[in-house]
């Protein structure tokens, strides 16, 4: 007969602590949710009263950065899944490496964001006295949340990116604080939250009002 572990076994405290780090990152992220949430409630707000004007200002946003952006966004993502099963593994090496992938996948992100709002400030698409789609009533709307929700979701991004980072190092240096697997856990159920939170920001940034080939 197999014995049935229990809390003085050595696996036990290692299993209940990695139960009571994932329960605390995901109470952590629903209250992140509360961040997101009103801003998405304004968009569907904004959504059902200025259709045609959310259709037209989204069609000003860049299709082709948004979409590259959700592709370094998707593969971030694939290597910080490859980092905790690498740490679970043990293989030493490879996890600070891909570890260090997501978070320069994260970077550029960052950076190709960062031409896109360059290019919307050249386009006079910032609210504001010179916005240039003043005539459209709801398209000043549309980039008010625009930029708040692109904004917040890159801040959380450059959290991740920094906490990515410390692991990175923490892994390779061999710290004893982030040895434990639930720890990279927890940083990686982060990293999805935030890949997630672009995933549905994406459609309603980018696509609405586009049909056919897009401009």
């Amino acid at each position: 007969m197999i014995p049935q572990a229990t809390a003085s076994q050595p696996g036990a405290p290692a299993a209940a602590g990695a139960h009571v780090a994932r329960l605390g990152m995901w109470i952590f992220l629903a209250t992140e949710l509360m961040l997101f949430g009103p801003l998405f409630l304004a968009y569907l707000y904004g959504r059902t009263h200025f259709p045609d004007a959310f259709a037209a200002a989204s069609r000003h946003t860049s299709f082709w950065l948004g979409t590259a952006n959700t592709a370094v966004l998707l593969s971030s993502s694939l290597a910080m899944a490859l980092a905790v099963h690498a740490h679970e593994e043990r293989r030493e090496r490879a996890a600070p490496r891909l570890l260090l992938l997501a978070a320069a996948c994260g970077v550029l992100f960052l950076f190709i964001k960062g031409s896109e709002y360059a290019h919307d400030w050249r386009e006079h698409l910032f609210p504001g006295p010179g916005f240039s789609l003043r005539g459209e009533t709801g398209a000043e709307i549309f980039f008010w949340l625009y930029f708040a929700m692109t904004a917040l979701h890159a801040l959380h991004l450059a959290i991740g990116i920094a906490a990515t980072l410390l692991f990175a190092l923490g892994l390779r240096l061999q710290w004893p604080l982030v040895q434990p697997a639930q720890r990279l856990d927890a940083l990686a159920l982060y990293w999805h939250f935030v890949d997630s939170v672009w995933i549905f920001l994406y459609p309603l940034l980018y696509l609405v009002g586009r049909s056919g080939a897009p401009g």
